[in-house]
């Protein structure tokens, strides 16, 4: 065969696969008529265009893509946002190269969306969503999550302006925090902080977490800061009390209570001495009061305390010795190695370690309960059972009403310890669960007066956007938010085509990508695929897209991004949102964030690289060169 016949040869090969799938774009299209109908306006081809893209991804065109890139046509590698008129314009230009006449009579189908009129759908829906953009030179928003103090009168209002001035667009307000007096403070000092900018508010859904774990013992310690080789550098700071004074404690500072009379002979300067539970002989000297019969003092070698510890001070009358009447009772843990069993419960009972006998042989397993005791109806032995953000793993071996024993198959080296609410996720079984509480329907007529968006926690199925569809109705607000469904779970990642396409029939409609969820729920190693899967299928729908979860962590907790955290805030560029978690370094990182999503919105859109002039490429051109566009600095 020469040349020109084989290469005829792969045209035709090429053009029968293209019909192949606007074929299977037409039928599918049929088959969602009724769907499509229920679809409002513009809405409905931007529904009509995700149908087409989920149609053409259902086939492997690997092959076909390498034969177009080879004829130096379209590889149909960024159609998200228009497949239908990409598949068209490459059959055309196959039929050119065959010959072939495929001029058709105009018909009564409106023409299918071209590039431009998606990425146009796209960008009007974005703004009709999530605002403005603050800059005109960076096309994506910065959501930051509002910390408690920015309801303080004083400190909110200013907090708020240096969010905004860094360059923040949207406020977060998580319901799962805080209370309504706290959220009508976050709004009132957001709105004059933005301006136009919107409010998100989150409903919090029904998070599955580990219940109480009975208390370790009662005991205090105290350690003063070491330097690396060691040495003190700064003392532990006590709370000596008076009995019956707990519930004026300064936070995060370890305490014991004595008897009120020997706290009342405590002043700055007095030392007071004691023998710990190690029988090591400690001093404590009292720098400051913290309120009445509240005594803060300084310690330079760290110590225990327990009920029964007896501690002593001198006076103008002698020594004075008295006991150490109460302590604060250690967290309540298990500890947890692979082969484990662990039994979860739906009877509210108080979760406990494992009963051993005295050589370490597990006589009865570990204990802890679930706070949503209907989940584990749904568990099923050989399911998998993820903790504390999947950094327990186990596996359903036994399942009965209301409880479930698994097997620990994962911790970390030398084991974990899982304490008090802790996430508990199932990732393979079907949680039949309704995404709303009754504590999010009280929430939800406030959250409809005040938030411009609602972001639905644990939507799973259509019939979930259906009912908040229907509770928002119920409200009685003639204001109704946009709602924002976040794919945390692979339920809602394998249902995302129905959830969009369910939700586009009441409009406005974005999506957020809970990646710290997701990565539990379908594995850390898919995390990657699964947020390119949902930025496919958001682009398709022309809806927009919230990067979560994470994004420049290190930096606002610590003051410092690692550089795996600025990589993938790069690449948050390509949703049309990115939120930033609350830390104390939040305004650092809010201003970081706007300036790499400036400098990369110059070199990326979507998945299409963007080609700017570069300017390690200035010494390689010909002079010619450099009258198209110029060279950046």
């Amino acid at each position: 065969m020469d040349a020109s016949r084989e290469q005829a040869a792969r045209l035709l090969a090429v053009a029968a696969r293209l019909d192949e799938l606007a074929r299977a774009m037409d039928l599918a299209a049929a088959q969602a008529e009724e769907r499509l109908s229920a679809i409002p306006g513009s809405h409905r081809a931007s529904a009509a265009n995700l149908i087409d893209y989920l149609t053409l991804r259902s086939f492997d065109i690997r092959e076909l893509q390498h034969e177009l890139a080879c004829l130096g046509l379209s590889s149909l590698g960024r159609c998200e946002s228009h497949v239908r008129a990409a598949i068209d314009a490459v059959r055309h230009a196959v039929a050119r190269m065959l010959g072939e006449d495929r001029t058709q009579e105009p018909d009564d189908l409106s023409p299918p969306l071209s590039m431009e009129s998606g990425r146009e759908l796209l960008r009007r829906r974005s703004e009709e969503l999530l605002g403005p953009v603050g800059t005109s030179d960076r096309d994506v928003r910065i959501m930051v999550t509002m910390p408690p103090e920015a309801a303080d009168p004083v400190a909110g209002p200013s907090l708020l302006r240096g969010l905004a001035k860094a360059g923040m667009d949207i406020a977060r307000i998580n319901c799962a925090h805080d209370n309504e007096e706290a959220w009508r403070a976050m709004v009132a000092h957001a709105r004059e902080a933005l301006g136009g900018g919107r409010i998100f508010m989150d409903i919090p859904g029904p998070k599955v977490r580990t219940g109480r774990i009975e208390p370790g013992p009662a005991v205090a310690s105290w350690h003063p800061d070491r330097d690396e080789l060691g040495r003190v550098v700064a003392p532990a700071l006590l709370q000596i009390i008076a009995e019956g004074r707990q519930d004026s404690l300064v936070p995060d500072l370890p305490w014991i209570a004595v008897p009120a009379a020997f706290a009342a002979r405590l002043h700055p300067g007095v030392r007071v001495q004691l023998r710990d539970t190690r029988d090591k002989r400690r001093r404590v000297e009292i720098c400051r009061a913290a309120g009445d019969g509240i005594w803060i003092a300084e310690a330079w070698a760290g110590g225990y305390a327990a009920p029964g510890t007896e501690i002593w001070c001198r006076g103008a009358a002698g020594r004075h010795i008295a006991e150490v009447t109460s302590t604060p009772r250690a967290e309540g843990e298990i500890d947890l190695q692979i082969g484990d069993s662990l039994l979860l419960t739906g009877d509210g009972l108080t979760g406990r370690p494992a009963r051993r006998t005295p050589d370490g042989r597990a006589i009865e397993p570990a204990r802890v309960a679930c706070t949503l005791p209907e989940a584990l109806q749904f568990v099923a032995p050989g399911h998998r059972v993820l903790l504390d953000d999947g950094k327990i793993a186990a596996v359903a071996v036994e399942c009965g009403k209301g409880w479930c024993q698994a097997r620990i198959t994962h911790t970390r080296p030398g084991g974990a310890t899982l304490r008090a609410d802790r996430a508990i996720n199932f990732p393979d079984s079907d949680l039949d669960i309704a995404p709303m509480t009754p504590a999010d329907h009280r929430f939800l007529p406030f959250v409809a007066e005040h938030a411009d968006m609602l972001g639905f926690s644990f939507v799973a199925r259509a019939r979930d956007v259906r009912d908040l569809s229907a509770a928002l109705e119920e409200s009685g607000r003639v204001r109704r938010p946009a709602t924002v469904l976040k794919i945390e779970t692979r339920r809602a990642f394998d249902n995302l085509p129905l959830l969009l396409l369910e939700a586009m029939r009441t409009p406005p409609v974005g999506v957020m990508i809970a990646r710290g969820d997701l990565a539990v729920e379908c594995g850390f190693e898919r995390l990657a695929e699964v947020q390119e899967e949902i930025l496919w299928m958001c682009e398709a729908a022309h809806v927009p897209a919230i990067w979560a979860t994470q994004v420049l962590e290190g930096l606002a907790k610590k003051g410092q991004p690692s550089r795996a955290e600025v990589t993938d805030a790069a690449m948050s560029e390509r949703a049309e949102c990115v939120m930033l978690n609350k830390g104390p370094y939040i305004i650092e990182a809010v201003r970081t964030l706007d300036d790499i999503l400036r400098r990369m919105s110059s070199h990326q859109e979507k998945k299409r690289a963007v080609l700017r002039p570069l300017r390690v490429a200035r010494g390689f051109t010909v002079p010619a060169a450099a009258q198209v566009g110029g060279a950046e600095d």
